[in-house]
């Protein structure tokens, strides 16, 4: 059993994802069994919230025992976590806080495995937070796209806008009022077929920059339902983009400039 109280006017999905990875896993199972209380009044559906509400979840051991991530770097100032597909960062970063300090310094969709980065203390998190606006890390990523490449390797530029009200984004060729400028580097891996394992580098780093602008090119990531194909996933009976952040490495200038030797790399394969 777990209890959180609300602090913001939510749904209980959103709220769940935000604050406990393995009630997000498990929610559907706890509400088909209405397994959770909301002030004391069990709930079988995605309720509304406001802030003050006490939710119950109702998990077993089993349950509350299975991970949201492991572990692939950590020191006394950063944390490493290689996340798992169905973890928001905002609900990995709440399960952390419940064990020390913890500082997000950027963020993975939910359904995109992989490398996420979070200070341990406030100056280690001005020097990362830095770093990220300041191009001192080399992301990379590893997708399974729809094979429609005209080319094997490219450079991408095109102009994002986001619609934070549904939660999307739409890419332009060219400027447009509210566009920023996106610029996404991929390669081809691995040819198999209708898709093709793709290597991606991020050089600006925007709310579901990957996925839309390989979807803007006609090469959407495999399982993503909101750019992807829709018969190519039910084909493949994926619902969650195929993407993983897999490797990361650091530029940094000052006091965590030990971790520019490191190449950090994700466990998770396509």
């Amino acid at each position: 059993m777990k209890t959180f109280t609300v602090d913001s006017n939510t749904n209980l999905k959103d709220f769940t994802s935000a604050v406990y990875p393995q009630g997000a896993f498990a929610l559907g199972t706890l509400l088909r069994g209405k397994d959770i209380k909301v002030n004391g009044a069990r709930v079988g559906a995605n309720v509304p919230l406001k802030a003050g509400d006490s939710v119950v979840y109702y998990t077993t051991p089993k349950q509350e025992e299975k991970p949201s991530h492991e572990i692939r770097y950590e020191d006394e100032n950063v944390y490493i976590a290689d996340k798992f597909s169905g973890v928001s960062s905002e609900g990995l970063l709440s399960e952390l806080c419940r064990g020390g300090e913890f500082y997000a310094v950027h963020r993975l969709d939910r359904n995109t495995q992989g490398l996420i980065v979070f200070a341990k203390n406030r100056a280690a998190e001005a020097e990362l937070l830095a770093a990220f606006k300041d191009r001192g890390v080399e992301k990379t990523y590893i997708a399974l796209c729809k094979n429609k490449f005209i080319k094997g390797s490219g450079l991408l530029t095109a102009y994002l806008k986001k619609d934070a009200s549904a939660s999307l984004v739409k890419v332009f060729k060219r400027p447009a009022a509210g566009t920023v400028k996106i610029v996404t580097q991929y390669e081809l891996i691995e040819n198999r077929g209708d898709v093709a394992l793709v290597k991606i580098i991020l050089h600006t780093g925007k709310t579901h920059q990957i996925r839309a602008h390989l979807a803007f090119i006609g090469c959407p990531v495999l399982g993503d339902e909101k750019y992807g194909d829709g018969v190519l996933n039910k084909k493949y009976r994926l619902t969650r983009q195929c993407l993983i952040a897999k490797h990361l490495k650091f530029s940094l200038n000052d006091n965590l400039k030990y971790l520019n030797d490191i190449k950090f790399e994700s466990s998770f394969k396509l």
